[in-house]
């Protein structure tokens, strides 16, 4: 009966160690994702802006680049 309150004992802190790694992992992953969600905030201005950019080149008539534009035997 003497052993058990010490297998309690380690019992309890390897527990407590499981919860600090599985803590530790938790704010990695919040972090992650607080990450990714701030590119895709910013992915998602950059198309907006481009889709915005995209419209008003079409809406200026031809293309103003001499690249862009087919040569005329095509």
């Amino acid at each position: 009966m003497e052993n058990q309150p010490n297998e309690l004992a380690q019992r309890v802190t390897e527990l407590e160690i499981k919860s600090s790694y599985a803590e530790d992992l938790l704010d990695q992953l919040n972090m992650t994702i607080y990450r990714q969600q701030q590119q895709i905030d910013r992915l998602i201005l950059q198309v907006t802006q481009l889709r915005e950019q995209s419209q008003n080149a079409s809406q200026d008539g031809p293309a103003s680049n001499p690249r862009d534009e087919l040569p005329p035997h095509y």
